[in-house]
């Protein structure tokens, strides 16, 4: 019986089974690519260069099994957001298109003892003092003053600098993705251009999607991974997703035109020159991989700051100390990351560059590198859903090593640009929409709630739907939105 097909013009997909279609490796391809999504997603994902960015990915030197493409994937940057590549790391390269210019953008859930009844009617202070106290949009302002020495040490030491600086506690290290440490940080290899840009942004939102949003728990679909986790329903929980703001995108940058100058016969093989790596043993893959986890440290210390700042925030709206609310860090994850991992690759284990752009870690249970806390039951993964909708609390999947290399989806991911949607949506009437749904939104401007309005999206429950049959992410639990403040 000939496997069902799905034609998105110049690329025709094979059905493997259910929520999994394969483009066929042929001609120049290192491999096959593969999407994960069910036929309405896939609809959805074949209407911009999505599949046509993915095939390109699979000339990168060095990638094994597959190139993927998440439920959640959209068009990017020469590689798809949603996409995982994993490149080998001796024969293989690095791709800073392939991780992207907001290095380890990524999302933090925080839990609270506090329920709904607790913040309704003060939902209106609450998102007006975050707004005021916590900085977003574009440009510079932090929750601290910092030079360039305060920089150098974020960039070499993460979240163990915060600590130090009275900004974390031990516990906000033990629930983050790495302790939030990248080994192999070099902030001598991150330009000084990038250090200025940094200097003045640490602890914001940024712009974008990005966001800080006070949310309520709705359902706990297992009630043992939700108790290992401190999760349980009408609680209220805290996400933050940004990144490493101005600092990571101009280390992403400066590596892109590094390349282009030092490997032109690499950067003339692929079909997308955003696809733009330094092949593996080389000193501009090691410089990059030294910049990388340097920004990736300066990027978990920013949404630590916010976290504290958040935390200072609910101390003064409900008049108590963050400690007696239990304001607790459930767990970090790092989108946009390229990390040196071990895994299992036909039966022989390989050291390879997995390129997560756009994709959460999601290891399972009795992974060594998930804390302890959660070793039992799996690493917790978060993934947003838009402000009208809500989002989710996954744990990694007993499948996915085999089938992602320990990965999952990143959120809802994009339907359309945000130059079509502020064509199609108008701020003032989606803040109204929400606030029908008893939902706060307050942003620097208009254009930027419509930028973000829900239509905007996907379907973050088909996505998650996906994952969870796959087994790469496991439901866990759901949030919905309380109030939010944009980037």
């Amino acid at each position: 019986m000939t496997a069902p097909t799905f034609d998105a013009g110049d690329v025709t997909l094979e059905q493997v089974r259910e929520f999994v279609w394969e483009i066929p490796e042929e001609g120049e391809m290192g491999a096959p690519a593969r999407v994960l999504a069910s036929e309405a997603l896939l609809e959805e994902i074949s209407g911009d260069k999505t599949l046509q960015q993915l095939r390109n990915a699979t000339h990168l030197p060095g990638i094994t099994n597959h190139a993927i493409c998440m439920p959640d994937g959209h068009q990017g940057y020469g590689f798809p957001v949603g996409g995982v590549g994993a490149m080998d790391a001796e024969n293989g390269c690095i791709s800073p298109g392939a991780v992207g210019y907001d290095i380890n953008c990524g999302v933090r859930m925080m839990r609270t003892n506090l329920t709904y009844d607790d913040v309704k009617g003060n939902e209106e202070e609450l998102v007006d003092s975050m707004f005021t106290n916590i900085p977003s949009g574009l440009g510079g302002g932090g929750v601290v003053e910092s030079g360039i020495d305060t920089v150098e040490a974020v960039l070499d030491r993460g979240v163990e600098w915060a600590l130090e600086e009275g900004y974390a506690v031990p516990d906000d290290l033990a629930h983050c993705e790495d302790e939030g440490v990248r080994e192999g940080a070099d902030p001598s290899k991150v330009s000084q251009k990038a250090k200025d840009r940094g200097k003045n942004q640490l602890g914001s939102l940024g712009s974008g999607n990005h966001f800080l949003e006070v949310q309520r728990v709705t359902d706990v679909f297992d009630g043992q991974v939700g108790e290992a986790y401190g999760l349980s329903e009408d609680q209220i929980v805290v996400l933050v997703h940004c990144g490493s703001r101005g600092l990571g995108h101009q280390t992403c940058n400066d590596y892109l035109r590094k390349i282009e100058k030092q490997h032109r016969g690499l950067l003339e093989r692929l079909p997308d020159k955003e696809l733009a790596a330094a092949p593996a043993g080389s000193q501009l893959a090691a410089d990059y991989y030294g910049a990388m986890n340097a920004a990736i440290n300066f990027a978990w210390v920013n949404r630590q700051l916010v976290m504290h700042r958040t935390r200072q925030v609910f101390e003064r709206v409900f008049d108590r100390p963050w400690e007696e609310m239990e304001m607790d860090l459930l767990y970090d994850v790092a989108h946009n990351i390229a990390k040196k991992e071990t895994h299992t690759v036909e039966g022989d284990e390989r050291e390879l560059y997995v390129h997560r752009k756009g994709a959460t870690r999601a290891f399972p249970a009795g992974h060594p590198e998930v804390p302890a806390a959660y070793r039992e039951v799996g690493q917790p993964v978060i993934i947003p859903g838009s402000m009208g909708a809500g989002s989710y609390v996954l744990r990694g999947g007993e499948h996915s090593m085999d089938l992602t290399f320990g990965s999952t989806a990143h959120g809802a991911g994009r339907l359309m640009s945000r130059t079509q949607a502020k064509n199609d949506y108008w701020g003032g009437d989606v803040q109204d929409d929400l606030r029908d749904q008893q939902v706060y939104v307050k942003a620097q401007s208009g254009a930027t709630i419509a930028e973000e309005a829900p239509g905007v999206y996907k379907d973050v429950d088909e996505v998650v739907r996906v994952s969870d049959a796959l087994g790469i992410g496991d439901k866990v639990a759901r949030t919905f939105p309380v109030c939010n403040v944009k980037g």
